[in-house]
């Protein structure tokens, strides 16, 4: 699997940013068959950062039904990777790509 179609991009929100300042812990949204070693690897390779954990959370689709009868909308499947840095005085910076 290429290294830039593993990580499709960060995910910010106040949780998470939250977890960036106390843990050093990322978030971002990642391809659907990507496993913890490939995280592990393709930020290792792009970033140049040590990665101390990879933690995978798959959600589910949601349905949510619109105004008019028999409308439906679909929020689509996402998997999630929380990333913890070893060291917790680096930053790991999307922008920036080595």
């Amino acid at each position: 699997m290429r290294l830039y179609k593993i990580i499709k991009k960060p995910i910010t929100t106040e949780k998470t940013s939250a977890l960036e300042i106390d843990n050093g812990c990322y978030t971002m949204e990642v391809s659907s068959d990507a496993t913890k070693i490939d995280i592990k690897k393709a930020i290792k390779e792009l970033y140049g950062i040590d990665v101390a954990t990879v933690n995978i959370l798959n959600t589910r689709a949601k349905f949510k039904y619109g105004k008019k009868r028999g409308m439906q909308y679909r929020k689509r499947e996402t998997k999630k990777a929380y990333v913890t840095l070893k060291n917790k005085k680096d930053k790991l910076d999307f922008t920036i790509v080595k």
